[in-house]
């Protein structure tokens, strides 16, 4: 009985630092949370005037639809074929999609023009892209080299690896970008032969040199976290060593290999520079991988800076950065709460 009385003292013994500890801790996350919510609510309010938008057909001057012309001569040239009347013009333009939803999920993003247009389809299509052509080189190079690193490589191998890759993650984006705006792109239009420099599929392979250190981080320690007694237990059964990596480890692994294909897939479409730089920046609605293409937070990121206050274009852009938030944490809410879950259960011996 004296022990148990004297074990309830100690806990209820007040200690000061602990406690300053605790709150702080505690302040911090509070503060950081209330920080992302007002992050959130500054994006989707600055994105809102979208909803009450009313589009008018602009009349636009003869003289500007003149200008907007290379010329008779120049379109001889070019073989092009003479130059559009101003009737010509004016029906153009009346066939322009009245509504705003029109314009915004339309598949041309000319927001500098006569009548601008916010198409967002093919920056969501080429996000898209260039993403998974990331993951596509990144995820198997990642988890693989996890698997060698944490499985078969000597102690003093795995001492130079394991820095040596992480490291990689400290490279400025834009290092990257030049290093595939300069060498990859010529080196690969040689090879492949096809007609655009900068494309897709540079600008895929660029993003994956991102990619390739977060996933082998995430999937490195989680393979570490595999208890031994698993191992034992595959070699002892009389499997060889590349079947027990195989078949044991990676798959008691796959909650943490899961959580670094997100998180690679997170910095993939969020990456700005390295797709600005070593894709082309041309919003084209293609599925070919060799096409130039635009990214939503490439385009952010390259107008931002030149839209006016306020201006719908101003608006359009927090739209888009509504669309990456909402795509992210959708993506995240059901890789954690339904397929995380699961995997959680199937491995820890649950139904």
């Amino acid at each position: 009985m004296e022990v148990k009385q004297d074990s309830s003292l100690l806990k209820r013994k007040f200690r000061p630092t602990e406690f300053i500890a605790e709150f702080f801790i505690k302040l911090i996350s509070f503060f950081s949370f209330i920080v992302i919510i007002l992050i959130f609510v500054f994006v989707f309010r600055e994105a809102s005037p979208i909803l009450t938008y009313t589009p008018t057909l602009q009349e636009i001057p003869e003289e500007e639809l003149l200008q907007e012309t290379y010329g008779e001569e120049s379109l001889e040239n070019l073989n092009i074929g003479p130059r559009k009347t101003l009737e010509e013009h004016q029906v153009e333009l009346e066939s322009e999609p009245k509504s705003i939803w029109q314009n915004i999920f339309g598949l041309r993003w000319e927001p500098i023009s006569a009548q601008p247009k916010y198409g967002v389809i093919p920056l969501i299509l080429g996000s898209l892209k260039v993403t998974l052509i990331a993951l596509l080189f990144a995820t198997p190079i990642g988890i693989l080299s996890a698997l060698y690193t944490s499985q078969f490589a000597p102690k003093w191998l795995r001492e130079i690896l394991k820095p040596s890759i992480e490291i990689l993650a400290g490279f400025p984006s834009v290092v990257i970008g030049f290093f595939a705006l300069i060498v990859m792109a010529s080196f690969f239009q040689e090879i492949f032969g096809y007609t655009y420099r900068l494309n897709a599929f540079v600008g895929g392979l660029a993003m994956s040199l991102a990619v390739i250190p977060i996933i082998y981080t995430v999937t490195e320690d989680s393979l570490a976290a595999i208890p031994k007694s698993y191992i034992e237990a595959s070699l002892a059964l009389g499997a060889e060593r590349w079947q027990t990596a195989l078949f044991v480890v990676l798959p008691a692994a796959t909650p943490g290999i899961f959580a670094a294909i997100l998180l690679g897939f997170g910095r993939a479409f969020g990456e700005t520079m390295i797709v600005l730089m070593a894709t082309g920046n041309a919003a084209l609605a293609t599925l070919s991988i060799f096409d130039p293409v635009r990214t939503m937070a490439a385009t952010i990121g390259a107008e931002m800076a030149e839209v006016v206050f306020g201006e719908f274009h101003y608006n359009i852009l927090f739209f888009l950065g509504a669309i990456l938030f909402i795509f992210t944490f959708t993506l995240n809410a059901i890789a954690e709460f339904v397929v995380r879950n699961k995997l959680m259960k199937r491995f820890s011996g649950g139904k």
